[in-house]
């Protein structure tokens, strides 16, 4: 297999992987997964020798990059191109290649900032990002003591159409005060800042004052969300790195159309009548999609990206640190819903000894942290001997870790009450981890060499070209086949949901207690 062949199968099925477990756990921290998995996985395969050191920034930018998108709402839209209805169903095909963009873009966009910035420059995103999750972790305490019902957010004192504005206000005085803290806007808090207005500039345009409501009365964090990555671009056009812009064009295009495209092969195989679990089929294929998104930014830019200005500190223990959260942190976040799963289950009792079976669970993972932070700062000043030599060996470690720590706990959530339906999950993702596995140890990536200067202009604008044209075609083309496979008649795998005409019953009423949401 050619080596550009293996970059683009391998990274399509480090990102289906980490898709398929995300559909487990869900909603930011899930996203988290897939976008380190495809990002390590690109980087390694890349062939670019002077970005192995930088596949640890790499995975973590990647992965922040992709959580960012993982509030949007989605299932009321792939139910509208369930509905029957033709304007229904060209409106959700549209809407998922957006979701599916803003999911994608800001993980390309990290990806691209990984790859290109200036290290002196890259080691200060870093302390931001955990300053960030520092508060963000607070405020997730303080929301949860608050004692309200999920199942009726809508009642929530902190209810403003079901978005994360007061995550994106604390991000904007955190930016701030890091900003007043060293009396300049460095490259971390510059970031965060942009991105934060940005999300309540798309906020309060699209949804307060516009009044555009993308499946009403779900969440609106798709507006939020678009302005956060127009802010992004503008902000990476300004750093000068446009490789990173290329990367965000590209990576949320296909992110788009592989939604899209995986929503509407979900509607061609229930034509057959079989059944399985066809969400399952749709994570998976859509996670592939967007993994050769990934792959095709990652080849465009190996072809033209010049190689990162190394001056500066050597950062090595912000290194750990990224090491730490890949192999450590992103299991802690997601497995920490596995007990409340297995005591629902009844496989194991909610307390042992006295200590809640949760509590347990952190203590053991506080315990690991402990090790790897330990095993960390002792090879930094004496090598260990398991560790590998060099940056790709590193990389390719820390990749086969991650992927068994997170399938061993996917697959932990799911064996109390397993049955044969759950081979299309958990069967498939063992596979796909297996092949990617052979693939990432056992290929041969030949160095490349040194890019040349070449029109970036002209390849900017033809990215923008490519997002256009797959926006349109990936619209259009799923509504024409699902008219021709179904007419006017819902599929009926999906509640009914039809967004406009005499017999829409989307509404942009808040349910009241006791009451479904519709």
């Amino acid at each position: 297999m050619s080596p550009t062949l293996v970059l683009f199968v391998a990274t399509g099925l480090a990102l289906s992987i980490g898709w398929g477990i995300r559909g487990n756990f869900g909603h930011e921290f899930g996203a988290l997964l897939p976008g380190a998995l495809a990002s390590l996985t690109a980087v390694l395969a890349s062939g670019r020798r002077d970005w192995q050191p930088r596949v640890l920034w790499a995975g973590f930018l990647g992965a922040v990059g992709w959580s960012w998108g993982g509030s949007i709402s989605y299932m009321q839209v792939i139910a509208y191109t369930h509905s029957g209805h033709s304007g229904t169903i060209v409106y959700g095909f549209a809407c998922l290649f957006v979701i599916g963009f803003l999911w994608a873009a800001p993980g390309g966009a990290g990806l691209g900032i990984a790859l290109e910035a200036p290290r002196s420059k890259l080691l200060e995103i870093p302390p931001m990002l955990a300053l960030l999750g520092i508060v963000w972790t607070a405020q997730s305490v303080v929301e949860a003591r608050l004692g309200h019902d999920p199942d009726f957010r809508h009642e929530d004192l902190l209810y403003w159409y079901d978005t994360d504005w007061l995550a994106a206000v604390t991000a904007l005085l955190v930016a701030c005060g890091r900003r007043l803290w060293l009396r300049r806007w460095d490259t971390g808090s510059s970031m965060v800042a942009c991105a934060a207005l940005g999300w309540w500039a798309g906020f309060l345009v699209l949804v307060n004052l516009m009044g555009m409501r993308m499946t009403p009365p779900r969440g609106d964090n798709w507006a939020g969300c678009l302005g956060l990555v127009i802010a992004l671009g503008f902000w990476l056009r300004a750093q000068g790195w446009r490789g990173s812009w290329l990367a965000l064009v590209l990576t949320g295009s296909a992110g788009g159309a592989a939604f899209a495209g995986a929503t509407l092969l979900q509607l061609m195989e229930l034509k057959s009548g079989a059944q399985t679990s066809w969400h399952s089929i749709l994570e998976q294929t859509y996670g592939f999609g967007n993994g050769l998104g990934v792959a095709w930014a990652i080849h465009r830019l190996r072809h033209r990206l010049a190689p990162p200005d190394e001056t500066g500190p050597a950062g090595r223990y912000w290194h750990l640190a990224a090491a730490a959260f890949l192999l450590v942190g992103i299991p802690w976040l997601n497995l920490q819903k596995n007990p409340e799963q297995w005591i629902k289950s009844g496989a194991v009792p909610a307390t042992l000894h006295a200590l809640p079976l949760a509590g347990w669970f952190h203590a053991a993972m506080a315990l690991l942290l402990g090790l790897v932070l330990y095993l960390g700062c002792r090879h930094l000043r004496q090598p260990l001997a398991i560790a590998p030599a060099t940056w790709t060996g590193r990389g390719q470690w820390v990749l086969i870790a991650l992927l068994a720590f997170m399938v061993a706990g996917n697959f932990m959530r799911a064996l109390p009450g397993f049955q044969a339906q759950r081979l299309v999950t958990e069967g498939v993702i063992q596979f796909n981890t297996l092949l990617l596995t052979a693939l990432i140890l056992g290929a041969t990536f030949p160095a490349l060499t040194t890019p040349t200067p070449f029109d970036w202009t002209r390849e900017l604008r033809r990215a923008g070209l490519w997002a256009v044209g797959l926006a349109l075609a990936m619209t259009l083309l799923p509504w024409t086949l699902v008219r021709e496979l179904y007419g006017d008649h819902p599929v009926g795998f999906h509640n009914l949901h039809i967004r406009f005409g005499p017999d829409a019953n989307a509404t942009t009423a808040k349910p009241k207690a006791g009451q479904p949401h519709p």
